[in-house]
């Protein structure tokens, strides 16, 4: 995998998955960490025996948002580094869509699919990816979504030809 491109070779690799990372371990630290991060307390979430008796999961699962807040740790993991890039800032997402619960002790892994890139001003380059997060051993993802990003560069090094 090329661990690192330039600014004007970007755009060539619309259509092309660019990334899959590493397996991340989804546990019950992991859990309940982002549980008091985010005073989302639910049951379903934090309280294994009760989750294993009251709800169709047989233990607890993974926060929806949580699984999501890994795109990040895993677009640094797997994506190529762009050498101009100053700095990078998540713009959003256009849908996300949870499929599958992330069952506490699941490894999950993000699939990076770069389907728009398009210059933005002197110095913005706003790319668009097709993500998944896949859980380890289930047919279905974790979620899908389309991410927005955008990497800032210095305006000296905008490719001339766009």
């Amino acid at each position: 995998m090329v661990t690192e491109i330039s600014l004007s070779d970007v755009r060539g690799l619309i259509g092309m998955e660019t990334g899959l990372s590493d397996w991340i371990t989804v546990d019950q630290s992991m859990i309940d960490a982002f549980a008091a991060a985010t005073d989302d307390h639910q049951f379903i979430h934090v309280d294994p025996a009760r989750a294993a008796a009251e709800s169709p999961f047989g233990g607890t699962i993974a926060h929806g948002f949580l699984t999501l807040s890994l795109l990040s740790t895993m677009n640094y993991n797997c994506l190529p580094k762009v050498r101009e890039q100053t700095m990078g800032i998540n713009y959003g997402f256009e849908r996300v869509r949870f499929m599958t619960p992330v069952k506490s002790g699941a490894r999950v892994r993000g699939r990076f699919l770069l389907s728009d890139a398009r210059f933005r001003g002197a110095g913005m380059l706003m790319t668009t990816y097709d993500v998944s997060i896949e859980i380890e051993n289930e047919k279905k993802p974790a979620l899908t979504a389309k991410w927005i990003t955008i990497i800032q560069f210095d305006p000296k090094d905008r490719p001339e030809d766009v």
